[in-house]
């Protein structure tokens, strides 16, 4: 689906039905290079049992007019201002790594428009060291290749989604790699400099009012479940219902852990997110 905001062309999967916005709406926002298609499962399922689905390729990436936007706090709004385009009161939101910042600074920021945000592979601060943030900017390819090797926890995933015959780190790489063809200079860069330069997360933090599930990898090295602690604690002292799920993934939990994300997030967007009339 193809959206205006502000006059941009914005995209956004809506799982294979047409997109609705008096049913319960759940959003996905991808991670740094990715795009959509990096919750084709978990979009896909929510979009066929309930929920109107709104998969996102944020300002920049790939079918989404640029340029991209630079902080987390300007991604916030800019998700603020495709839900008030759509005519879309409240929404599920679900966030991997960058876009786990966004759902948490939208939640902050537009507490009206969120009913529950899942932030997965999340760390508060998300430090981005210099020396990747200039491979970012300086030899793309290589930092691609250094990020696709400590976004997995082991070389060949177990069959499950997409199953046997499929490598998942190959997958992922070409992905990055098709990104950052799409005409965006330095994109990559950008994303990491929004991640390193948001010093917000924790005062944000005690402005949600939405209930908040935070889901790791427990062999995550890019963001390790310990860097979500002080997340946790500033959230449950601001009042808010939140919890932890650990799956038995690294940074990339969608495409090790698919159904097992699937899991955590649907049953947690049935629970708290807005509130489903059918399941048709």
């Amino acid at each position: 689906m193809i959206v205006d905001v502000a006059g941009k062309t914005v995209y956004a999967y809506t799982g294979g039905r047409p997109f609705d916005p008096a049913r319960p709406v759940a959003v996905f926002v991808h991670g740094a290079q990715h795009d959509h298609s990096v919750w084709a499962l978990q979009s896909r399922y929510l979009a066929h049992h309930g929920f109107s689905v709104l998969a996102v390729d944020l300002p920049g990436h790939m079918r989404s007019a640029g340029p991209a936007l630079t902080s987390i706090g300007a991604l916030a709004d800019w998700l603020d201002a495709l839900l008030a385009a759509l005519k879309v009161d409240k929404a599920f939101v679900a966030g991997h790594s960058m876009g786990s910042l966004v759902a948490l600074e939208f939640a902050a920021r537009h507490p009206e428009r969120a009913a529950a945000i899942a932030l997965l592979a999340t760390a508060i601060p998300m430090a981005v060291s210099p020396a990747l943030l200039e491979a970012a900017r300086e030899r793309e390819p290589e930092a691609i290749a250094l990020v696709n090797a400590w976004s997995h926890s082991t070389l060949a995933a177990k069959p499950s989604s997409p199953g046997p015959g499929f490598w998942l780190r190959g997958m992922n790489r070409r992905l990055m790699e098709h990104v950052a063809a799409s005409g965006e200079p330095q994109l990559f860069h950008t994303d990491f400099a929004a991640c390193n330069a948001y010093a917000d997360g924790l005062a944000s933090a005690a402005r949600v009012r939405c209930p908040v599930r935070l889901i790791v990898g427990q062999r995550d090295m890019m963001t390790p479940p310990r860097a979500a602690g002080a997340l946790a604690k500033a959230l449950a002292q601001a009042g808010v219902t939140v919890d932890t799920v650990t799956l038995d993934a690294g940074h990339a939990l969608m495409t090790e852990q698919p159904d097992a994300t699937l899991d955590a997030l649907y049953g947690f967007a049935v629970q708290h997110g807005p509130r489903i009339v059918g399941n048709g």
